[in-house]
Formats: C-alpha cells, structure tokens, sequence
C-alpha cells in the first residue's frame, strides 16, 4: 500500500516529511533524481522523459499513486503523461491542485464557471521551467477571473539550497522578491511554487512583509492526498516498505538529506 513521492532532488523531501506526519499508516517510496537535478532549466522533452522514467521506477515498487511533489515536473510534464502516458490502473498527481484549491477556495471537483475570488495581485516564485510553461496560470483561469498573476522565476535557489548554502539561497530569495516587487509593488499573496522554498519562507515572507499571505505546498498537499486516499484507498498501491532511492551517490545524498529534514535519511541507489 506505499505511495510513491518523486521529486528532481531533496525539495520533496517537504512534502514527504508533511505527508508522513499526516498519514503515519501509509508506507511512503521516495524517488529524488539527484542525477539529472536541477530539472528547472531543462527542456518540456527532458523533462517528461526524466518524469516517466522515475514513475515507472516507483511502479516497480508497488506505488500505483505518484505525487509529482516537484512543481517542474507538475507544469512541464504532467498534464502530457496523464493524456497519453499513464495507464488506467495507475495515478500520477500533481501539486499545483492543492494550492489553487487553496488560493481560490474552491474544491477541485467544482466545475462551475471561473468566479472572482478575494485575491486579486499573487505573485508566483517558481523555478524557469514552470514559469516558461504557464501551467499554474492556466489551471487558475478554470477557476477564477480577475486575478492578476506575476512570475518571477528565481534561477539559482534551488542549485543553492541543494547544495547546502543556505547564505547564497537567502541573498537570492531577497533579490527575487525584490524584482518582482518592482512590477508588482503589493501582492496580496505570494505563492511558492518549488517545494524547495518552504525552506526559505521565513525569508520570502520576511521580503514580501507580514502583509503578504504566503502560501507553501507541503500541508496543503498533505491534506489534499488524505482526502484522495479517502476517496479511492484502491491506489495505495502494493508495495509495503518504505525507501529513499536516488539516482544520483547514495552517502552524499543521504548526507544532505540528514541535513536537509533535520533528521537520518538513508539513501539506497535507484
């Protein structure tokens, strides 16, 4: 019954460590591709032929549901592997659903017409690859009009975080946001769309100001999975053991993950 958590390096390790914490019985395999990371600045092509491969690899380990818990992979390869990909036994998941939810406190199971929502100015940080594919606007336009989305893609953080300089992730955080406030001076919610950032959202949200509601994916997904699992408990899967697998060398990963969630993450090679 193991869900498989696949992210292009450590930044779905805070969806995993959310998801753990709110569903203790489920057996979780994750699948960071530390090899090719950070996916951010690669091609949709690369991207989606990275994606498949990792799901297939979750799928041998029993995990018939994949979080996408990288919102690169989520915008650029997604809705493609769910319109010609995935088999009809199978679920592959995003996690731009729960925040759009969230933003337009709307369930995604409404279907009305798009309706005007309180929140007019949101500023999306995400890496290039998700803001070049327009997916979280075009998800948003389903559901609400009238609200104005500025992108600033924030190259470099994830490469920092990733690597454990946490100094340099700071000093970029603060230049992002300060770029994207030049043309959009008052946001009135900030989403972070890379689940590394919620490292960094005492930054963000330091940049941005106290006025500025800042929303981080991982308890929001967390929920949003309890309530699938629900729904459709057939897609927990096979698989009874939870791992880490990683593409890229098992010590160092692990090393980083430890320091990374705060706590021993073991490593084995995918």
């Amino acid at each position: 019954m193991a869900v498989g958590i696949f992210d292009s390096g450590l930044g779905g390790l805070t969806v995993l460590d959310a998801v753990t914490k709110r569903l203790p019985e489920v057996p979780f395999v994750y699948f960071g591709d530390n090899a090719h990371a950070p996916y951010g600045v690669r091609t949709a092509d690369d991207i989606f032929n990275l994606t498949c491969a990792a799901t297939e690899r979750l799928w041998e380990e029993g995990c018939d549901l994949v979080i996408l818990a990288c919102n690169t992979a989520s915008a650029a390869a997604l809705k493609r592997m769910q319109e010609t990909w995935v088999p009809p036994e199978k679920r592959v998941l995003g996690v731009f659903v729960p925040l759009i939810e969230a933003l337009t406190e709307r369930q995604w199971g409404d279907n009305s017409p798009p309706r005007e929502v309180a929140v007019k100015h949101v500023a999306l940080f995400a890496t290039p690859a998700t803001v070049a594919s327009r997916a979280f606007q075009r998800e948003l336009a389903y559901r609400a009009i009238g609200v104005d989305v500025e992108a600033q893609p924030c190259g470099g953080v994830v490469d920092a975080i990733e690597q454990g300089d946490e100094i340099l992730a700071e000093a970029l955080v603060r230049s992002h946001v300060e770029a994207l406030k030049r043309r959009m001076p008052h946001p009135e919610a900030a989403i972070l769309g890379c689940t590394h950032y919620p490292l960094m959202d005492k930054v963000f949200q330091e940049a941005l100001g106290q006025g500025v509601k800042v929303y981080s994916q991982a308890n929001l997904v967390a929920e949003s999975l309890g309530d699938y699992l629900t729904r459709r408990p057939q897609f927990r899967g096979l698989g009874t053991q939870s791992k880490f697998l990683t593409t890229g060398d098992p010590r160092s990963v692990s090393d980083r993950a430890t320091q990374f969630l705060r706590k021993r993450v073991v490593f084995e090679a995918a």
